[in-house]
């Protein structure tokens, strides 16, 4: 994907690509595969594009009870087949830096979801007392496959097409973008979805929930909150075509947690 020069009042993809976007996933990987379906199902309806892409924006871990199988997943098609982007989020990024050892992370990481991607690979979390020393950082470490990590720190923190530019959480308004900042691309929050401004290209971003995709005249959000709502939306691109693409929505219940377990307010 390439960006064309220029820009028209109506957005549109660099000529031949098709692209499917998807939100956060956050180890809900029924909800993944259930889309990826409908892709190839609403792909093979159509004329064959020059260029097929489906692009993941980030967040893919944590959360939800399967991060574990969407990782190995993404790992073997990602390898086997053509045309697939993945997008480093947040979630992704202190899930990385754990993994180096920096065990501060570690706490912080479990409450947004980390538990949950460690459970999915084997690994029983202990209290908070019994992990004050470092060894429990060192086991995480152990127990991440490198092969699995080394190529999550391979994905790249953005994409373009044409007039659409795609990052996990969003932009810093009035910067050019190719001189953002890795940490607003995948953590921003406020400050770019309350701005209206034009930000040189229509920003496709996951990171922040809405109840459905949320269109704006500046930007794209398609993080519907698949690891409780059951909805996983996908944004199909063509040329100026556009249609949303999700899954019907079989909300999970939220896990219970124990006393010693503090609930997150970050996303």
């Amino acid at each position: 994907m390439s960006r064309s020069p220029g820009r028209s009042k109506i957005p549109s993809c660099a000529a031949g690509d098709r692209i499917y976007a998807i939100g956060d996933i956050h180890g809900r990987y029924d909800l993944l595969r259930d889309l990826l379906r409908r892709i190839e199902s609403h792909s093979k309806g159509l004329p064959a594009p020059a260029g097929l892409h489906v692009l993941l924006l980030g967040d893919v871990v944590d959360r939800g009870p399967d991060s574990a199988k969407v990782l190995r997943f993404l790992h073997d098609w990602s390898r086997n087949t053509e045309g697939q982007l993945m997008l480093l989020g947040n979630h992704e990024e202190v899930m990385l830096r754990v993994y180096a050892g920096e065990a501060r992370l570690l706490t912080p990481w479990l409450r947004i979801g980390g538990r949950e991607t460690l459970e999915s690979f084997g690994l029983k979390i202990p209290r908070r007392e019994e992990r004050e020393d470092g060894s429990f950082t060192k086991l995480v470490g152990e127990v991440l496959p490198r092969e699995l990590m080394d190529f999550v720190a391979g994905w790249p923190l953005t994409a373009q097409s044409g007039d659409y530019y795609f990052c996990h959480a969003g932009v810093k308004p009035g910067v050019a973008l190719n001189r953002q900042d890795r940490k607003d691309l995948i953590w921003i929050r406020d400050e770019f979805l309350q701005s209206a401004r034009d930000h040189g290209a229509t920003v496709v971003h996951g990171h922040s929930i809405s109840p459905e995709v949320d269109f704006q005249s500046n930007r794209i959000g398609l993080d519907t909150g698949a690891y409780k709502s059951g909805v996983l939306s996908a944004l199909y691109l063509e040329g100026m075509e556009r249609e949303v693409i999700a899954t019907a929505g079989e909300a999970r219940p939220e896990p219970r947690r124990s006393s010693s377990q503090s609930p997150s307010s970050s996303r």
